[in-house]
C-alpha cells in the first residue's frame, strides 16, 4: 500500500502539468456557472429553487463531460509510461504491479474530485447568489457530486484497461475516443431503437431492457442520481421503466472499476520489463 501511495504522489504531480485536463475543468466550471444562471430563470416557473433546477440540468453535463475527463487522465496511463520507457524501470523494483495501477487510480480520482468540486461548487455559489437553495437540493447535489466520482471511476478504470492492452497512447486514444461515444451515446440510441422495434411490449422492454441500462455505468449513473421530489419534474421519463431497481444501478457503478481495474492488471501483467 505504501508503494501504491508512492506511485499516487508521483502521478498527482504529473497531473497537474495537463494541459487538456485543465481546459476540461475549466470547461466544467463554466458549464457549470452558465448552467445555474439559464436555469435560476426557469427556476420560478417551475416552482422549484435554483439549485434543484441547477442540479438536474448538472446531472445531463456530468454524463458526458465526467467520463471524457476521466480517460484524458486514463488513456495513456500505462501506454505513455511504456513508450517514454519508464514503465520498463518501474517494473524491475520489487512492488507489485497492481500497486502501480492502483497509485494512478489514486492520484486520478483525487484530481477527478478536484475538478467535481470546483464546478458543483459554483453552481451551488451561483445558486446561493442569484436564487435560492434548500437542504433538500443541497443533498441532492452531495448525491449527485458521489454518483459522478463513481462514474468518473468506471471509466478511469476503463482507460487503464485500454491503455494497458493497446500499449500505445495513438491507439489508447482511438480507442478511448471509441469507448465514450458507444458508451454515452451510442448505447442509448441503440437501446432506443429496440424499445421503438418492440412496440408490443415483448421480453425486451420487460425483460431485457431495464438489465442491459444497468450495466451501461453512464445510464447506472442517471438512474442513481435520478431525482426525487422537485427534481423530479425536471427528469426525462426515458430511464423510469428501470427505477423500480433501486440497487442494481449502485451495484453497476461499484462493480464497473473494480471490473475495470482488475482487466488492466490482467493486462499489464502481460508486459515483460
Amino acid at each position: 500500500m505504501r508503494t501504491a501511495f508512492a506511485f499516487a504522489a508521483n502521478e498527482f504531480r504529473i497531473s497537474r502539468r495537463n494541459r487538456l485536463l485543465w481546459a476540461s475543468v475549466l470547461m466544467m466550471v463554466l458549464f457549470s456557472g452558465a448552467l445555474t444562471l439559464l436555469s435560476s430563470g426557469s427556476a420560478g416557473n417551475l416552482g422549484v429553487d435554483t439549485l434543484t433546477a441547477a442540479s438536474a440540468s448538472l446531472a445531463t453535463l456530468s454524463v458526458y463531460l465526467v467520463p471524457l475527463i476521466a480517460l484524458i487522465l486514463s488513456f495513456d496511463a500505462i501506454a505513455g509510461e511504456l513508450e517514454r520507457g519508464t514503465l520498463a524501470l518501474i517494473l524491475t523494483y520489487p512492488a507489485p504491479r497492481f500497486s502501480l495501477i492502483f497509485g494512478k487510480f489514486l492520484a486520478h480520482g483525487a484530481t477527478l474530485a478536484i475538478a467535481l468540486c470546483l464546478g458543483y461548487g459554483v453552481a451551488a455559489g451561483v445558486s446561493l447568489a442569484v436564487g435560492s437553495a434548500s437542504i433538500e437540493s443541497a443533498m441532492y447535489l452531495l448525491r449527485l457530486l458521489g454518483g459522478a466520482l463513481l462514474l468518473g471511476a468506471s471509466f478511469l478504470g476503463l482507460g487503464y484497461a485500454l491503455s494497458a492492452w493497446t500499449r500505445s497512447t495513438g491507439a489508447a486514444a482511438g480507442y478511448a475516443i471509441g469507448a465514450w461515444l458507444f458508451v454515452v451515446v451510442l448505447y442509448d440510441v441503440a437501446l432506443l431503437a429496440g424499445l421503438v422495434v418492440d412496440t408490443s411490449g415483448g421480453p425486451f422492454s420487460k425483460i431485457y431492457f431495464p438489465w442491459l441500462l444497468i450495466a451501461n455505468p453512464a445510464d447506472a449513473f442517471r438512474l442513481v442520481t435520478l431525482p426525487s421530489g422537485q427534481a423530479a419534474e425536471l427528469s426525462s421519463g426515458f430511464i423510469s421503466s428501470a427505477a423500480a431497481m433501486s440497487a442494481g444501478p449502485l451495484v453497476s457503478l461499484l462493480a464497473w472499476p473494480v471490473a475495470m481495474l482488475v482487466l488492466a492488471w490482467m493486462s499489464i501483467r502481460r508486459i515483460s520489463p
